[in-house]
């Protein structure tokens, strides 16, 4: 019977070491917008989607297209100018607000392939006083596309396909390379092989005292 226990109570820590060691693995980088929000001379990155975002009159708000593992590595919006640079021949009117937008294409190293990113725009957007950012952009920079998940894909019809995929680099976010194999798994976090594996060890060690039990009942 006890040359069996230890099987069991090896099994979790064989767990957590498995589990432990895939925190090592590359972190993967995201080709994505992302969304931007402007203070000053600062970009911050956006705490609401831009589908739920809504600014006000005067804001400046960027997107970006580039390859990041998160939004501590994104890439900010490039440009200098402000509300008043974008907006100042546009004049305000009642029961509307007009909305500075910073459209950022990346650079070619982020662009996938076959494709080359547009120059970058500035656009002011005049909607109405409820209008989110999604609809500001729609006003300016169509077309638009959008993933089943509501995830923005493609701004004023870049890239033309993709969206947020996966790829690996040796630096997510800083122009990464080629798109990672879609059965890998480089997330940084344990593929189904192995978890399927943890588990045939779990279950391995469960039988172990099962057994020993029945042997020592029917002892």
């Amino acid at each position: 019977m006890r040359t069996r226990l230890p099987a069991l109570a090896l099994a979790p820590a064989v767990a957590l070491a498995v589990l432990g060691g895939t925190g090592t693995a590359q972190a993967a980088g995201y080709r994505y917008w992302s969304f931007w929000d402007r203070g000053g001379d600062t970009w911050k990155y956006a705490t609401q989607g831009p589908s739920s975002a809504r600014p006000a009159d005067g804001d400046v708000q960027g997107f970006r297209f580039a390859v990041s593992a998160d939004s501590q590595d994104a890439n900010k919006p490039r440009g200098a100018a402000g509300f008043g640079a974008i907006c100042g021949r546009t004049p305000a009117v009642d029961g509307t607000k007009r909305i500075a937008l910073v459209i950022d294409f990346g650079t070619a190293g982020d662009a996938p392939g076959g494709e080359n990113p547009p120059a970058g725009r500035t656009a002011c957007a005049r909607v109405g006083e409820d209008a989110t950012s999604a609809e500001a952009l729609a006003a300016v920079a169509k077309p638009l596309r959008y993933n089943s998940d509501a995830l923005l894909c493609s701004i004023a019809g870049y890239p033309r396909t993709g969206c947020g995929e996966q790829v690996s680099a040796s630096r997510p976010g800083k122009n990464a390379g080629k798109d990672a194999e879609s059965t890998g798994s480089d997330d940084g976090g344990p593929s189904t092989g192995l978890l399927g594996g943890i588990a045939a060890v779990l279950v391995l060690g469960a039988a172990g005292v099962w057994q020993a039990r029945r042997r020592r009942d029917q002892g």
